[in-house]
């Protein structure tokens, strides 16, 4: 594992605990983890309808520690802070642009760490699919690192938006070939570029969708 077990045994626990618990009351399948580079820095983005996406990206990687953007109001207590920080999170103000953030993304990423990002930004309402934001763009075009695209689905089913308990179903999660920092570095460097870059990661996105 390119992260030693016992410096990230809270990430680790908690992954094995959750995979458990989505493969009971979820039937959770994944497909394509090999495709997630064993070495070195990658973005997974995913699609984002329910608050289970987080674990469920997180659920189908056994080879590498998935660090995860989470809004800084989850490291309000000190419960939560305690666990976000444990789960390898990094806090992002949600109401601004959190550059902040987007430098410390930079440097995992830098250390050849996994960041797990959701280009929508935040769950969709209706379970479809909505554009991405255009800080993601800047960051992966400054990264420039691969991106793996990932399609979840049935986690809408099961816990949409305002729903008060989790509904038993089927989720799954199907990583797709890495997208190389080649493609994104021919939209060059501008605000364009970020947003045709946010372009592209969802369409990758959406094709697993269609051909899972």
């Amino acid at each position: 594992m390119a992260e030693k077990f016992f410096d990230s045994w809270f990430y680790w626990i908690s992954q094995f605990s959750l995979f458990c618990w989505l493969k009971v009351w979820l039937r959770f399948r994944s497909k394509g983890s090999e495709n997630v580079p064993s070495e070195g820095g990658c973005i997974l983005a995913a699609n984002h309808v329910s608050y289970l996406d987080p674990p469920v990206v997180g659920a189908g990687i056994h080879h590498r520690v998935v660090h995860f953007m989470a809004r800084d109001t989850l490291f309000s207590s000190k419960l939560g802070r305690w666990f976000m920080t444990n789960a390898q999170c990094i806090p992002l103000d949600r109401t601004k642009g959190d550059v902040g953030a987007l430098r410390k993304a930079l440097s995992f990423l830098k250390e050849g760490k996994v960041l797990a990002l959701f280009p929508e930004g935040t769950r969709s309402v209706d379970g479809e699919m909505q554009s991405a934001k255009g800080g993601i763009g800047f960051l992966i075009a400054k990264a420039g690192i691969p991106v793996v695209p990932a399609y979840i689905s049935g986690t809408f089913r099961s816990f949409p938006r305002h729903a008060r308990y989790v509904r038993p179903g089927r989720v799954e999660i199907v990583y797709g070939k890495p997208i190389k920092p080649e493609e994104f570095m021919s939209f060059g460097n501008d605000r364009e570029a970020y947003e045709a870059i946010g372009k592209l990661v969802m369409r990758r996105i959406a094709e697993l969708r269609s051909n899972p």
